[in-house]
C-alpha cells in the first residue's frame, strides 16, 4: 500500500511516456545517459502534479521540478543498470498494477464484487432438488468421459420421454445415496454445493429438468422441486442417545423418560450431562453452533425438526434418526444478516471458493473469443501427443522436427504463434505435477494462450489509450525508483548505526534543543480512569500492571520540546501531574523534571539523525550518478516548457 500511495502522490515517482505531438517532432528537455525526456512528457507530468496550484506555474518552481525530475531519471537509470526490472518481485508487482489498470478499459464488472453479490442473493433463497450422477473425474480418459456423457444424455432423453426421475435415480445414479433417497438432496442454499451444480439449481425453474451439468464429480441431471425464502440459521441444544439400531426399544423408552422428566421440571443441563452421548457438548448443555439449511443434510430429521421449531425455549418431542434418538431445544433463530453486515466476510469466502476460478475461466474464454483466437487443431494434436510422464516430472523437451517447430499452433487476430513458441513457454513454466500429462499439457496450453491474449490486449491499449500508456510507465518507473531508494539509501541509512553515530558527532549543532520537560503520557477514553489513577499516584500508592493496562496507551518517559506534543503544550511546565482533554480523549501527563537547553542525546535525536543521514547519502550518491550517467539540458526544450507552463 505504501508503494501505491508513493506512486500516486509523490511528484518524483510519476513519470509518463511522451504523448505524441500532433505535428512536428517532440523536443527533448534533457537527456540522461543520452536517453531523452521530451517536452510533452514534462508538461503532462508537471500539470498532473500541480493541479489546483496556480502559484506553482513560475519559472523558479519549474526549474526546481526540472532538477528533481533529472535526479529521478538518474535513479531509474541506475535501477535498470542493476537489473531491478528483471527480478521476479518486480515483474509480479508490475503485473498486478498492469491488470488493475486494464480493468476500467474492459467491459467487465469487478468479478469478486459481482460474485459476492450473486452469492448473497442466493443465500436469501433455499432450493430443493434431486439429481442423477454419472461419475467421471478431471483425470478420466477422453473415452471414459465420452461414455459418461452418453449415459447421462440417454437418461435425459428417457426422462423427457416421460419416465419417472426418482425411479431412474434409484436405478442408474452413481451417487450411492440415490438408492435410498431417489436422488433427493433436500433443501440447500448458496456455497453448499459445488458451484456449477449450484448455478444449475438456481437457474432451473421449479418442476423443470436442468441441462447436463459437469462438475469435478461427473455429469449431473437436476430436477428442481421447490424454492422458498431462506430461513437463516438456528441455534439449538440437544440430547443425543446414540444407537446402532434406532428401533431399539430400550433406547426409545429412555428418550421418552428423559422427555417426561423435562416436562416435570427437571433441569435440561442436568439431564444432558447425565444422558447425552455427545461428549463434546454434554457438559455445556448440549449447545451446538448455529447452522443453516443443508448443513446437516446427512441427518435430515434433525435439521427438519430444528427448523420447524418457532419459540426459543421450546423443546421437541423425542425423534429418531439414522444415528439414534434426539431431543432438541431451540435457543434462537438467526435471520440472514444484511449484505452490508457480512460483505467483507462473504467476500473472503467467495475469494477462496471454486466459483471464483470457474468464473475466471469463463471470462478468459470470452476474452479469447473477443480477440479472435483460433486454434489449428491438427497442430494442436501434434503438440498434445508429446504429453508424457516427462512433462509431469518437469523434464519435458520438444519432440517434433524443426519443420514442425515452425507450424502455426493458433492465431490471435492476424498474429501467429507457433509450436516453437509454445515449446519455449513449456520449458520455462513446467514443474512437477500430480495431474495426468494430458491435463497438465492442456493447463499449460491455455495459460500460454491467455498470456498471449493479454499481450495483444495490452498492445491495443498502448496504441489507442495514451492515458493507459502514461500510467503504466508511471508504475514501471515508480516501482524501480522505490526499489533503488530502498536498496541504496533508506535501508542503508536505517541499518548503519555506526554511520549514524559518526554523522551525529559531526553535526551536533543540528540537534540543539530549547527548554524541555521529561514526562510520560497516559491516555484513556474514560475520564474516570485518569482521575482514579491520579489519586492513586498522589496518595503514594504503588502502581501495578493492572492499573497501567486500563489505559488505551502509555507513552514512556522521555524529553519533549515545545511544539512536539499537543498534549504537553497544554500543561504548565513544572514537575507534577496534569490532566488534559483533547479530541475527545483524556490524558494524564506526569512531568518528572524540567530539562535545560542543550544538545539532544543520540537516542533523542535518532529519528532526525536517520532522516538527515539519508539525505547526506543521497546527495553523495547523486553526485556519483551524474558522473556515471551524463546529463545534458536542452536549452530549446527547456524554453519550450517554460513558454507552455509559465503563467503570463
Amino acid at each position: 500500500m505504501r508503494k501505491l500511495c508513493f506512486l500516486l502522490f509523490s511528484l518524483l515517482a510519476t513519470v509518463g511516456l511522451a504523448q505524441e505531438k500532433k505535428s512536428g517532432k517532440p523536443v527533448a528537455v534533457f537527456t540522461v545517459n543520452k536517453v531523452p525526456t521530451y517536452t510533452d512528457e514534462f508538461v503532462y507530468l508537471y500539470k498532473k502534479n500541480h493541479q489546483n496550484k496556480p502559484e506553482d506555474f513560475t519559472e523558479t518552481k519549474i526549474n526546481e521540478y526540472l532538477d528533481l525530475f533529472v535526479n529521478f531519471k538518474l535513479k531509474v537509470a541506475e535501477a535498470k543498470a542493476m537489473g531491478l526490472d528483471t527480478t521476479a518481485k518486480f515483474i509480479k508487482e508490475l503485473n498486478t498494477y498492469r491488470e488493475d489498470l486494464k480493468k476500467p478499459y474492459r467491459a467487465e464488472p469487478d468479478l469478486l464484487e459481482k460474485l459476492t453479490k450473486e452469492t448473497y442473493q442466493r443465500l436469501t433463497e433455499e432450493v430443493r432438488a434431486s439429481h442423477i450422477l454419472i461419475s467421471t473425474t478431471p483425470e478420466s480418459s477422453p473415452s471414459d468421459t465420452a461414455n459418461a456423457y452418453k449415459k447421462i444424455s440417454d437418461i435425459k432423453k428417457r426422462i423427457e420421454g416421460g419416465e419417472d426421475f426418482e425411479k431412474l435415480a434409484r436405478e442408474l445414479s452413481e451417487d450411492p445415496s440415490a438408492k435410498v433417497n431417489g436422488g433427493d438432496l433436500g433443501y440447500f442454499t448458496s456455497m453448499q454445493m459445488v458451484y456449477p451444480f449450484e448455478l444449475a439449481a438456481y437457474n432451473t425453474n421449479v418442476g423443470s429438468l436442468s441441462s447436463i451439468v459437469r462438475t469435478r464429480f461427473g455429469y449431473h441431471l437436476l430436477k428442481v422441486t421447490d424454492k422458498k425464502p431462506a430461513r437463516g440459521e438456528v441455534e439449538i441444544s440437544h440430547i443425543l442417545l446414540r444407537a446402532a439400531n434406532p428401533d431399539d426399544t430400550k433406547i426409545k423408552n429412555t428418550a421418552f423418560e428423559i422427555f417426561d422428566q423435562l416436562k416435570a421440571g427437571r433441569s435440561w443441563d442436568d439431564l444432558c450431562k447425565e444422558f447425552s452421548d455427545d461428549g463434546n457438548t454434554k457438559n455445556s448443555g448440549g449447545r451446538l453452533r448455529p447452522f443453516g439449511v443443508g448443513a446437516l443434510a446427512s441427518v435430515p430429521e434433525f435439521e427438519n425438526t430444528a427448523f420447524s421449531m418457532q419459540k426459543p425455549g421450546d423443546i421437541s418431542d423425542p425423534f429418531k434418526s439414522a444415528i439414534g434418538w434426539h431431543i432438541i431445544r431451540l435457543e434462537k433463530k438467526i435471520p440472514l444478516p444484511s449484505y452490508a453486515e457480512i460483505e467483507s466476510s462473504l467476500k473472503r469466502k467467495v475469494a477462496r471458493d471454486e466459483r471464483l476460478q470457474v468464473s475466471q475461466k469463463s471470462m478468459a474464454s470470452k476474452r479469447r473469443k473477443d480477440f479472435q483466437w483460433s486454434e489449428i487443431q491438427e497442430t494442436k494434436k501434434l503438440v498434445f501427443a508429446t504429453a508424457d510422464s516427462t512433462l509431469t516430472k518437469g523434464k519435458w523437451v520438444k519432440k517434433w522436427s524443426e519443420e514442425e517447430n515452425k507450424k502455426t499452433l493458433f492465431t490471435i487476430g492476424t498474429k501467429k504463434y507457433t509450436t516453437g513458441d509454445f515449446a519455449v513457454y513449456v520449458r520455462k513454466k513446467q514443474a512437477p505435477s500430480d495431474v495426468s500429462p494430458a491435463i497438465y499439457m492442456d493447463q499449460l496450453y491455455l495459460n500460454f494462450v491467455d498470456e498471449k491474449v493479454n499481450e495483444v490486449e495490452e498492445e491495443k491499449l498502448l496504441r489507442e489509450k495514451p492515458d493507459f500508456k502514461n500510467l503504466l510507465n508511471e508504475y514501471y518507473e515508480g516501482i524501480l525508483f522505490f526499489e533503488i531508494m530502498e536498496k541504496e539509501i533508506w535501508n542503508k541509512a536505517s541499518a548503519d548505526s555506526t554511520g549514524q553515530q559518526t554523522f551525529y558527532q559531526s553535526h551536533l549543532e543540528k540537534y540543539k534543543a530549547g527548554d524541555r520537560v521529561e514526562a510520560r503520557i497516559f491516555m484513556a477514553t474514560d475520564k474516570s480512569v485518569i482521575e482514579a489513577f491520579r489519586k492513586k499516584v498522589e496518595a503514594g500508592d504503588s502502581i501495578k500492571n493492572e492499573d497501567i493496562k486500563k489505559f488505551k496507551s502509555v507513552q514512556p518517559l522521555r524529553n519533549y520540546e515545545k511544539g512536539e506534543s499537543k498534549v504537553v503544550d497544554k500543561i504548565t511546565w513544572a514537575a507534577g501531574l496534569y490532566e488534559v482533554e483533547l479530541d475527545k480523549n483524556y490524558y494524564l501527563v506526569e512531568v518528572a523534571r524540567l530539562v535545560a537547553p542543550g544538545i539532544k542525546t543520540f537516542n533523542e535525536a535518532r529519528a532526525s539523525i536517520i532522516t538527515d543521514y539519508q539525505a547526506e547519502l543521497e546527495k553523495m550518491w547523486l553526485a556519483n550518478l551524474r558522473k556515471k550517467y551524463p546529463v545534458a539540458i536542452n536549452k530549446n526544450g527547456k524554453k519550450a516548457v517554460l513558454n507552455t507552463l509559465v503563467k503570463k
